[in-house]
């Protein structure tokens, strides 16, 4: 990531750093203990919460799913007291203007998702620049359902990679070690379903 990228994301970083630590702290968890929940070391926790680490959407995921929440409320501690005051609501209309968009790692995602507390699928689009180069692979609990809106992406699965084209679609245990790219000159625009692990499923390793 280039200099001025992280000078434009530290205000963002630093704001969601914070976030990060309140919700630990209301949990009266440690970094040993949030590490343990979630496999994330504490380190890499603690630059988080300091607002110097960049995450990337697996790991906001996992952070997501620890902490019960979409990845709206993640970010936003006002839209999770709105949903307390709507846990009655069977459903939520997310209109385009209220979506933002989040970078992370290189990737541009905007989630659709919206404020159920209880809410278990984590839908966004994403945008896999051209220029994307990345080597490392990702991996968290859960499933990913993906659906190829435009361009080209290379899926790696593990040791596999699978060239995919618009209308394409793909369906994988995200505990294996995945990557996207887009394939080209041209940007690619997929929408991506993330189901992290249920509650009480995950409830019974913990």
């Amino acid at each position: 990531m280039h200099a001025t990228t992280d000078t434009q994301l530290k205000p963002e970083l630093t704001k969601l750093g914070r976030r990060l630590r309140a919700l630990r702290n209301e949990r009266g968890w440690t970094l040993e203990e949030l590490a343990r929940r979630t496999g994330i070391s504490e380190a890499y926790l603690s630059r988080l919460e300091s607002g110097d680490r960049q995450p990337s959407l697996a790991v906001l995921l996992n952070l997501a799913q620890t902490y019960g929440l979409t990845l709206p409320l993640l970010f936003e501690p006002a839209l999770e007291a709105a949903s307390q005051e709507h846990k009655a609501t069977a459903g939520v209309i997310i209109r385009a203007k209220d979506a933002a968009t989040k970078e992370g790692n290189g990737l541009f995602y905007t989630s659709l998702a919206g404020s159920l507390p209880t809410a278990n699928l984590h839908p966004i689009r994403v945008k896999v620049p051209a220029e994307r180069k990345q080597e490392q692979l990702y991996q968290h609990d859960g499933e990913e359902w993906l659906y190829v809106l435009s361009g080209k992406v290379v899926l790696a699965l593990a040791d596999e990679e699978y060239l995919l084209h618009p209308g394409d679609a793909a369906h994988f245990d995200a505990s294996t070690p995945h990557r996207l790219l887009a394939k080209g000159e041209r940007d690619a625009e997929i929408l991506l379903v993330a189901c992290a692990t249920p509650r009480s499923l995950l409830k019974s390793y913990l």
